[in-house]
């Protein structure tokens, strides 16, 4: 009886220790569309030093373009699997703000929290990384001390401030608000598939640096068509469904394996499916963009 006892002890204690390591590790990331010219960002961070001086602050990037919702559920996507569990993300690209939008905390089934408008922010990660549970954020509780007459700043009012205190151990996840469905807003999209030879796929993003096409075909994907390096990708891109661009591209291992200016493709740092030109722009000299809009597909020709 004895062992039992202490074997279920030792279960509880564990639950416990992994719900402390999820709730607790005192470290918030933010992303935001507001960009560094005004006091937003650091208005934001002073809230969350208000709630804890202990806690640990950094950035996602605050240049989403205005609004562009969709390109911050990339970069949530992008970076989120790589944060401990525990880690709070305060996502505020939030055109809606002061609507009847819904103002949540999720949790992924890797441990990470996201504190956001529900306005499509969530699409990627609840696809790639799952809903462990998802929460409305009850604002009667879980808002900033004399805030109730501001209904334009919910990042630093709401957002801000209850992510800090759920990083902080102020709060417990299950004090944020009442349990929601799994399940959130969500942009349509051309999702990753493979249709008689075809792949089919999204535009997820530029890499904005160098102009470079990332899609969404994950290298399991591409995989399945056997692709040697030298083989020839045909691609083209699509905007709402009209072809703006096709061409070829030899598959390859680095961006040198082609003259400068030529076309390549290639598996990106998240090993997904791109597009480049050896120093150049792929995107700025074929006009090419991203988002839930814009579309590709690829086929490939094997060399002989």
């Amino acid at each position: 009886m004895r062992k039992k006892i202490q074997k279920v002890i030792g279960i509880v204690l564990l639950l416990l220790s992994t719900h402390y390591a999820f709730s607790q590790n005192k470290i918030v990331v933010f992303q935001s569309d507001f960009g560094l010219k005004d006091g937003a960002v650091s208005a934001m961070k002073g809230v969350a030093t208000g709630v804890s001086p202990d806690l640990k602050l950094y950035d996602l990037t605050h240049e989403i373009p205005a609004y562009n919702i969709w390109e911050a559920a990339f970069r949530l996507q992008q970076t989120v699997p790589y944060w401990p569990a525990g880690t709070v993300f305060v996502s505020v690209v939030d055109p809606g703000v002061g609507t009847s939008r819904k103002s949540v905390v999720l949790k992924t089934n890797t441990g990470q929290f996201i504190v956001t408008p529900d306005n499509g922010t969530l699409t990627l990660v609840a696809a790639s990384l799952g809903i462990a549970e998802i929460r409305e954020i009850d604002e009667a509780v879980n808002r900033r001390k004399d805030s109730q007459q501001s209904y334009t700043f919910h990042g630093r009012d709401v957002y801000a401030y209850t992510g800090a205190r759920l990083a902080a151990g102020a709060i417990s996840f299950e004090q944020v608000g009442p349990v929601l469905p799994k399940k959130v807003v969500s942009i349509p999209y051309q999702q990753a598939v493979l249709e008689g030879g075809t792949l089919k796929g999204n535009i997820s993003i530029l890499d904005i640096q160098y102009g470079n096409i990332w899609t969404n075909i994950s290298a399991e994907l591409f995989n399945q068509l056997h692709p040697q390096y030298g083989d020839i990708l045909h691609v083209t891109f699509f905007h709402n469904g009209k072809k703006v661009y096709q061409g070829d591209a030899p598959y390859s291992q680095t961006f040198g394996a082609v003259p400068k200016g030529k076309p390549l493709g290639y598996l990106n740092s998240l090993l997904q499916l791109s597009f480049a030109l050896n120093e150049g722009s792929f995107a700025n000299t074929y006009h090419i963009g991203s988002g839930s809009e814009w579309s590709v597909q690829v086929t490939l020709s094997h060399k002989k």
